[in-house]
C-alpha cells in the first residue's frame, strides 16, 4: 500500500477517531513528495476548503494576526500561490527551484473525534541559479478524516531561522 493509498482510503486506521499516525505520517510524506515534484495542484488538493497554512516571522508567534508572518495564507491565497507556481512567468521562479524534502519525527500530539493534531520535523534544500539554500525547522499540521481521506485543515511551519533575512520563500515548506 503506497502512501497516497492510505491517505485516500483512510488505511487501517479507526474510521470513528481522528487519523492515526501512520496516516498522518503518510500524509506528510505524501505532501512533501507532491512538492519536491512540483504537482502544486496536487498538493492544494491536499487541503480542507477552510484550510490555512502559517510560517511565522518569529520565534513563538502566537498569532498570524498580531504581527507580518512570512506567509499566512487561507485557502483562497494558496490557490492564488499554486496558481501562480503553475504559471509560465513566475521571475521569483525562473529557472525553477529544485527540492528534496526530508519529514521526521513524527508525532501524534493529540487525537480528537474527527482530526489529529500532528508534530513533524522538516529538512528541505532549495536548489536554484547554482545557489542551495537549507530550511529547517518544526511543522504543526491539524489532519482531518473527510470523504476524500485525510485532509491538511492548518499547517503551520516554525522555521529555525525565522527571524532571519531571508531571501524570498516562493516554494512552499
Amino acid at each position: 500500500m503506497t502512501p497516497a493509498d492510505v491517505i485516500e482510503r483512510g488505511g487501517h486506521g479507526d474510521l470513528a477517531g481522528g487519523p492515526a499516525l501512520h496516516e498522518c505520517e503518510a500524509l506528510l510524506v505524501h505532501e512533501a513528495e507532491l512538492l519536491d515534484d512540483g504537482r502544486f495542484e496536487d498538493w492544494l488538493a491536499l487541503f480542507t476548503a477552510d484550510a490555512w497554512y502559517w510560517v511565522p516571522i518569529e520565534p513563538n508567534q502566537d498569532s498570524p494576526l498580531t504581527t507580518v508572518s512570512l506567509i499566512y495564507d487561507d485557502r483562497r491565497l494558496l490557490e492564488t500561490r499554486v496558481r501562480r507556481l503553475a504559471g509560465p512567468r513566475l521571475h521569483a521562479q525562473e529557472p525553477r527551484s529544485r527540492t528534496s524534502r526530508i519529514v521526521a519525527n513524527v508525532t501524534l500530539r493529540e487525537r480528537r473525534p474527527a482530526s489529529s493534531l500532528v508534530r513533524s520535523k522538516l529538512v528541505m534544500v532549495e536548489y536554484r541559479r547554482g545557489e542551495q539554500r537549507l530550511f529547517a525547522g518544526t511543522c504543526h499540521h491539524e489532519l482531518t478524516r473527510t470523504e476524500a481521506g485525510v485532509r491538511i485543515a492548518s499547517k503551520r511551519v516554525d522555521l529555525v531561522n525565522c527571524d532571519a533575512a531571508l531571501d524570498g520563500l516562493v516554494v512552499p515548506l
